[in-house]
């Protein structure tokens, strides 16, 4: 699937779960029925992927999961926030850099209406 196709699927996704859930709830509601809409849409995932640092030639197992990668190639990072601050960014920015993604998307599902929840990211 091209790249705006998928992106637009995630977020046509995401939407639906914003929708019939709406804001409040903790990130890990979100993510849960996130994955149970990408099933539902046949949308191919990874939960809580590892992504590892390499350092000197040496793979780090530190902890980093992402939320979601998306057909190998899309991080979905979610968040339930009052609103994004800087370190959301760098986070993702992070994670296209530890998966070797080019293509990332956060998305807070705390906002009134999800579309202003949502920010891409290329590298």
């Amino acid at each position: 699937m091209p790249d705006n196709d998928l992106t637009h699927a995630i977020i046509g996704a995401a939407i639906e779960v914003h929708r019939l859930l709406g804001p409040g709830l903790l990130e890990s509601a979100y993510e849960e029925c996130l994955a149970r809409e990408f099933v539902l849409r046949r949308i191919a995932f990874e939960r809580q992927k590892p992504a590892p640092v390499i350092y000197k030639d040496v793979k780090l197992e530190c902890g980093y999961r992402l939320d979601f990668l998306v057909d190998g190639k899309v991080v979905v990072e979610l968040k339930a926030v009052e609103c994004f601050a800087p370190v959301h960014e760098a986070i993702v920015l992070t994670y296209l850099r530890l998966s070797g993604c080019g293509l990332g998307l956060l998305i807070n599902f705390n906002v009134p209406i999800l579309k202003d929840g949502i920010r891409r990211y290329a590298l």
